[in-house]
């Protein structure tokens, strides 16, 4: 079979495809270790308790049933009701969609405040890729070793609910990675243009 130009293109197309599958799996493999995981007995606690809620449940609903069911984590002891919106526009689809979000308690009760306030503002609403962009930017802050408070975590969040207050609208996940990145290197923490605050 003769050697032509498309064979060869698609050859280097599929390499591409494979190598950036690649970083994508290791990139998601490093996304879930920001915190701590939480013991798993304090999470069939919590599993068990879910079981009197009718998913798919608001995040009002999860409230009003286990909000007072405390988590205990590396960080601290938190109630569901820190870490979970009392929001009727925020959806669980299940037990695990819930147990998901508390296992980061950091990250969890800062997207509590973003979405309570973006809930606040009828013109704010969120989209799941854009929620999924704020959280990541959350992580990747929580992820950094030499901020040992989470200073990042709690200054992004902040200027997210002031802006959200402000404009009654949501910034755009690009700004919000570029607020973090600025933060970051305003703190001298390390920041590659090839991570995700690297813009």
């Amino acid at each position: 079979m003769p050697d032509r130009k498309e064979g060869r293109d698609k050859q280097a197309r599929d390499r591409e495809n494979r190598q950036r599958r690649r970083e994508i799996i290791e990139e998601l493999e490093r996304w879930e270790e920001t915190e701590p995981p939480l013991d798993d007995s304090e999470l069939d606690e919590l599993d068990a308790e879910l079981a009197s809620v009718t998913f798919p449940a608001t995040g009002a609903d999860v409230v009003e049933a286990v909000g007072d069911r405390a988590i205990d984590s590396a960080e601290g002891t938190h109630d569901v009701a820190e870490l979970v919106p009392r929001t009727e526009t925020d959806t669980y689809e299940g037990p695990e969609a819930v147990r998901a979000r508390v296992q980061r308690p950091t990250v969890a009760a800062a997207m509590k405040r973003v979405v309570e306030a973006a809930d606040d503002h009828q013109s704010a609403e969120f989209g799941s890729s854009q929620y999924e962009a704020y959280e990541r930017t959350l992580r990747e802050l929580k992820a950094i070793d030499a901020d040992d408070d989470d200073e990042g975590v709690e200054v992004i969040a902040d200027w997210l609910v002031e802006r959200i207050r402000e404009r009654e609208t949501l910034p755009g996940s690009r700004d919000v990675r570029r607020r973090a990145a600025d933060f970051c290197r305003s703190n001298d923490y390390e920041v590659r243009n090839d991570e995700w605050l690297g813009v």
